[in-house]
């Protein structure tokens, strides 16, 4: 048994080593994983940076800013309280009692919103301490001056009275400054430091975007990286050295190192040019053992024409002698022979004419395709012409009628073709029935082919024989019934197939092929055969 099913199957390569052994989507895993890993500690970070930020910019927005303006409120109701009780006592006008009353509920007013803000305040101890030491002062001085200034009116007071009280209440009023001062500069201070951690906050913050982005930048270098050395320059090696192997370098190996895949790839493709390359070697040797046959079979055909030519002629001249010779034996010598002598040379001068047609038949049958087998552009009735002009006295003899279609130019051999027509008809003359024969020529266009036909009213063919006529030496009918060698047809078929068709017995066709006016029943024989089409303009 032989073919493709005695092959045995190729050895699986060796595996990658080191860092080769790994496939392309383990690197792609791994290197993702660190990315991955990597984003999400530095969104982590930015995500607390950011929240830090926000807490120190709600403390500066939302806590100590508001508490400053809440302090500068505070110091101007106070200094409109000190500015209202000293016009008053001066001048006893009820507008400045008014505005010392108003003076009063924006101070409590100012601390109030300053209270609300104490729970987040930094540093909130200091501040609520701060904010007692002013209300402490504050109460001493609407005690000692404001107060009492409002109540006593201007009962007509001496100017010492008044100026005693001046006294006193800018005493008092310069420890509600002393207090109201340390708490605006303590406000101050924690604006600034808030300040500071905001503007800290946001450099953390574009640090940590920075560090989102570098590693956003090195992990697409990373995986340009793994492209380049696990994916490109393996592929890369591998096209080159499968293109020299194409440009002819047979014996070059074809290995790369990485991914796994692509040296798994490498190893099967490696192993197939080794096999192809024993198949071609193997290939090479069977191709010059069959140079080597054919330069023998050349000399054997060469052997074969030598033959051929000593056949044709120093066979059939010994032949020719023996039956002259036989022939003039009878002429001279017949009325000293019985019958059974004349019968004997009878014997031999029909074998001797029957070996000298067999020799012919079998020089035309060795002869298609080998000599003067020329192809060109011919029309098909310049061969039928010739085949008819050979047949002529048969034709006359039988009393035939030989019709045929408008033929066309066909690509072939005219000898040969006329060859082929020759033994067609000349065989639906010989089978004939006890009718005279009509014979019809038939053609029609089949693709780049023409399809011919020969039919006849001979006697017929049964259908079983349909493979058996076209074998050399197949007789259906004895010698003595109808003459001939059994090799006509396989003749045919020989120079049909030498043009490129083929040729075939139309069983059940009979005699339908011929014309509507001839009276003949549906019987006899048709042969069909393809010849290439000769048109020059297809």
């Amino acid at each position: 048994m032989s073919g493709p099913s005695r092959l045995r199957p190729l050895p699986r390569p060796a595996p990658a080593q080191g860092v080769g052994r790994l496939p392309v989507g383990r690197w792609f895993l791994l290197a993702g994983s660190a990315a991955a890993l990597m984003i999400a500690v530095t969104a982590v970070i930015t995500v607390s940076v950011i929240s830090t930020t926000r807490e120190a910019r709600s403390v500066v927005v939302d806590v100590v800013d508001p508490a400053a303006l809440s302090a500068l409120e505070l110091s101007g109701a106070l200094t409109t309280q000190e500015s209202a009780a000293r016009a008053y006592g001066r001048t006893g006008d009820r507008q400045h009692l008014d505005d010392y009353r108003e003076g009063i509920r924006r101070e409590g007013a100012a601390l109030a919103v300053i209270d609300d803000l104490l729970p987040r305040m930094p540093e909130r101890d200091g501040v609520r301490a701060e904010l007692a030491a002013i209300r402490g002062a504050t109460a001493s001085w609407r005690r000692e001056y404001g107060d009492a200034v409002v109540a006593g009116g201007r009962a007509d007071p001496s100017q010492e009275v008044l100026r005693d009280a001046q006294q006193a209440g800018n005493v008092r009023y310069a420890a509600v400054r002393a207090s109201l001062t340390a708490l605006e500069e303590h406000l101050k201070r924690l604006h600034s430091a808030a300040g500071e951690q905001l503007e800290q906050g946001w450099q953390r913050v574009y640090f940590a975007l920075g560090g989102i982005a570098a590693v956003l930048i090195l992990t697409g270098l990373g995986f340009a990286f793994i492209v380049r050395y696990a994916v490109l320059r393996p592929v890369a090696e591998l096209t080159g050295q499968v293109r020299a192997v194409a440009q002819g370098d047979f014996g070059h190996a074809l290995k790369v190192e990485r991914p796994a895949e692509l040296a798994e790839l490498a190893g099967h493709v490696d192993a197939m040019r080794g096999r192809i390359l024993s198949e071609w070697q193997r290939a090479s040797e069977a191709q010059a053992k069959l140079q080597e046959q054919a330069a023998e079979l050349r000399r054997s055909n060469a052997e074969l024409e030598q033959f051929a030519y000593v056949a044709s002629h120093d066979l059939q001249e010994p032949l020719r002698k023996v039956a002259s010779f036989s022939q003039m034996l009878e002429q001279r010598y017949g009325d000293q022979l019985d019958d059974r002598a004349k019968q004997y040379i009878g014997f031999a001068v029909d074998g001797a004419k029957r070996m000298q047609s067999l020799i012919s038949d079998l020089l035309d049958f060795s002869r298609v395709g080998r000599l003067g087998g020329e192809r060109v552009p011919v029309d098909g009735a310049v061969p039928l012409k010739e085949a008819l002009n050979n047949l002529s006295a048969r034709i006359e003899e039988t009393g035939a009628t030989v019709t045929h279609d408008e033929l066309p130019r066909v690509l072939g051999n005219r000898p040969q073709l006329t060859q082929l027509f020759q033994n067609l008809i000349g065989n639906a003359l010989k089978f004939r029935s006890d009718r005279a024969p009509v014979v019809h020529i038939g053609v029609r266009r089949d693709g780049e082919m023409w399809e011919f036909s020969c039919s006849d009213n001979g006697i017929g063919i049964d259908g079983k024989y349909a493979d058996r006529i076209f074998l050399i030496f197949q007789r259906l009918h004895g010698r003595d019934v109808y003459p001939g060698t059994g090799i006509g047809l396989a003749l045919c078929k020989k120079i049909v197939e030498y043009h490129g068709g083929h040729i075939w017995l139309d069983a059940g066709a009979g005699s339908s092929d011929l014309t509507e006016t001839d009276e003949s029943p549906k019987s006899g024989t048709t042969f069909r055969w393809t010849l290439p089409s000769g048109d020059t303009n297809e």
